[in-house]
């Protein structure tokens, strides 16, 4: 519950514009919602960070309690049934980077991994952008985002490979993937 409580502002962060930069830029303190970019040495390569590989795991038996979060309460759905949805996904950097996810694990932007508030942890889902059509899986290890208007929060890599990371957020489609 409390790495819930730790990303309530990640995971509704917003990139935003500095007037005279490029969408998302960076351009010193205060380039992203909170500070909260890339970091200061990304991977050089990040186009070859490998999707996530869906595996069969065993359900995270804490992240998948009923738990509150800005007064809302969420029941995650543990039933193991197919999931697919449409609605915006952002992505959260460098603020979190090294923070206990809600499985317990450290986050890390550079992974190919999110955030959702219902589907069970962990789990495999294909993100796929709306707007350029690319497509990445990813591994669900934390809770979250928790604005009204946002389906899930993605790691940097995958923002990064969807082409959302300079817009902040993008309309995807986000579907259930299952081991062989």
């Amino acid at each position: 519950m409390l790495a819930c409580v730790a990303l309530l502002g990640a995971c509704s962060s917003l990139p935003t514009h500095t007037p005279g930069s490029a969408p998302g830029a960076a351009t010193g303190k205060g380039g992203y919602y909170l500070d909260d970019g890339p970091g200061d040495s990304p991977p050089a390569h990040l186009d070859q960070i490998p999707d996530a590989v869906p595996r069969h795991e065993p359900l995270n038996r804490h992240a998948n309690k009923p738990y509150t979060a800005f007064g809302k309460v969420y029941v995650p759905d543990v039933s193991n049934k197919p999931y697919k949805a449409r609605g915006l996904a952002s992505w959260y950097g460098r603020r979190y980077h090294h923070q206990k996810t809600s499985t317990g694990e450290i986050y890390d932007m550079y992974g190919m991994t999110g955030a959702h508030t219902t589907l069970p942890l962990p789990c495999y889902v294909r993100v796929t952008n709306l707007s350029n059509g690319r497509s990445v899986v990813i591994r669900l290890n934390d809770r979250g985002p928790f604005r009204h208007d946002r389906l899930i929060d993605l790691s940097y890599t995958a923002a990064w490979k969807l082409g959302l990371v300079g817009h902040g957020s993008a309309e995807v489609e986000v579907e259930r993937v299952f081991p062989p």
